[in-house]
């Protein structure tokens, strides 16, 4: 079961912070009473007044933590929300431009500020642009995915025969190296190292030597509000052309950095693929 961080994050804030004001509010007079009567009973300072004092001022172990977490927290959710978020690829889906294991940097206000967990766009900001890497809800799923802007609202994107099509217009490929693509089933096949050009975007994909699989529908015609997403891996990627095209509100941020990989098992991380996502 994945884990929906922003919402246990959010959970700790509300706990931390309400257990700092209770006490702040209800305790932390009854507690400096205490230590005023002490004062006033012994007028002269002892170690037996001072250890009273010192048990009177304590507070709960409990409040002592909530305290100590709460701004730390605060400025995580603040950061995570609004800013900055950290995230770990988990597929191959975006080759040659994503690898599994990188983890990127997801600009969360580009695109608009949103509240966190519900993703309610509070402010108005930029809108997606052609060739930019995004991270998003899909609608057939709860988890996050990323994946290029291929199609703007009102774009017709056409696919076959492994060239795309936006306006019925061919979109730049040009072909600069033969590659080994690694299929799901951990085969692998020969296939083409393509540069592209996305809008003002020039990025690189990959596809497969071997005729497309995919015998089914090649026209989308994208909504108003919704973008329509593809994997720079074509040949394997679940992408808009499976579950089609991505609502408005279920955008997350723009990707724009990749600032550590880490190889699967127990290998440690390295900084060799650092830098903009292109």
């Amino acid at each position: 079961m994945d884990i929906d961080f922003s919402l246990v994050l959010l959970v700790l804030v509300v706990l931390t912070g309400a257990i700092a004001l209770f006490d702040r509010m209800f305790k932390t007079e009854p507690r400096r009473q205490a230590v005023a009567k002490l004062k006033a009973v012994q007028k002269t300072p002892n170690e037996a007044l001072a250890q009273a004092i010192a048990v009177a001022e304590q507070e709960p172990i409990v409040v002592e933590y909530a305290k100590s977490f709460f701004p730390v927290l605060l400025i995580v959710l603040v950061l995570r929300s609004f800013l900055v978020e950290p995230f770990q690829i988990p597929s191959g889906s975006m080759i040659p431009t994503l690898e599994v294991g990188d983890f990127i940097l997801v600009n969360k206000y580009t695109y608009g500020l949103r509240l966190p967990v519900v993703g309610t766009k509070i402010v108005e900001m930029n809108e997606p642009q052609r060739g930019e890497v995004m991270v998003f809800i899909p609608p057939h799923d709860s988890r996050y995915f990323i994946k290029r802007v291929v199609g703007l609202p009102g774009d017709t994107v056409r696919y076959e025969d492994k060239v795309l099509y936006i306006n019925d217009e061919r979109v730049q490929a040009q072909p600069i190296d033969q590659v080994e693509i690694e299929m799901p089933n951990g085969m692998m096949q020969r296939g083409i190292l393509l540069t592209e050009t996305l809008g003002a975007v020039e990025h690189q994909t990959q596809i497969m030597n071997a005729p497309s699989r995919d015998g089914g529908r090649t026209v989308w015609v994208v909504p108003q509000g919704h973008y329509f997403m593809m994997g720079d891996n074509r040949d394997n990627s679940a992408d808009s052309r499976v579950w089609g095209a991505v609502p408005e509100e279920n955008i997350v941020g723009k990707a724009f950095a990749i600032w550590m990989h880490k190889e699967p098992g127990w290998s440690l991380p390295t900084f060799r693929r650092n830098g903009l996502i292109l």
